[in-house]
């Protein structure tokens, strides 16, 4: 889920002004993007002080790096990267807790491998905006329910849209970690939604 960009012509001649050191372009970037940057961060940082200062210094960085954008992507992608990584960063500074196992949010498995539970379908088709605003809410909470490290890869790959590499260059693992994380991870997830999101029977 990346950033909403504006038109390529505009975000190259924002980008024109930026390399020209006008301090007006940087305060039309802040406008322009600060708003979506808080969005990203507050994925990973629940906490808004955490989030705000996240952005404060993925533009930090932005500003100081501007010069060494090679305008090989848009912008407004790099910009999502520098915010992803601001808040990756800021986890890590955080005194660590010990992590909470995802085993327990794991589905139960009988002796033959197949779930205790089999998933039944769920109900999210002909949902009024009211109740997509809901079930946004409740996803991101249980998003944030999972263990850091299971959240972490369940954010980058299926929220913010990044491939296996990128993710595992991000939180410093391996491809085949991320792998791993992310199938745990989807399958916790699914676990918390099905009692919210499973089809009323036939009457």
């Amino acid at each position: 889920m990346t950033l909403e960009a504006p038109s390529a012509p505009g975000e190259a001649k924002l980008l024109e002004r930026l390399l020209a050191g006008e301090e007006q372009a940087y305060e039309e970037l802040v406008r322009t993007y600060g708003g979506r940057l808080l969005a990203v961060a507050r994925r990973f940082l629940p906490v808004e002080e955490d989030a705000r200062d996240a952005v404060q210094d993925a533009f930090l960085s932005a500003f100081r790096s501007i010069h060494r954008f090679e305008g090989n992507a848009q912008l407004s992608t790099w910009l999502h990267r520098i915010v992803v990584n601001a808040s990756l960063m800021k986890l890590r500074t955080r005194r660590r807790h010990p992590e909470q196992s995802i085993e327990e949010l794991l589905p139960g498995y009988l002796e033959d491998g197949h779930f205790e539970r089999p998933a039944s379908p769920w109900r999210t088709d002909g949902l009024d905006p009211a109740e997509q605003d809901e079930l946004r809410k409740l996803v991101l909470k249980s998003i944030h329910s999972l263990p850091e490290g299971h959240r972490n890869v369940l954010l980058l790959r299926d929220i913010e849209g990044l491939d296996t590499e990128e993710a595992a260059e991000l939180l410093q693992i391996s491809p085949g970690a991320v792998k791993t994380r992310l199938h745990r991870a989807r399958q916790a997830l699914r676990e918390q939604l099905e009692p919210h999101l499973r089809e009323a029977p036939p009457s």
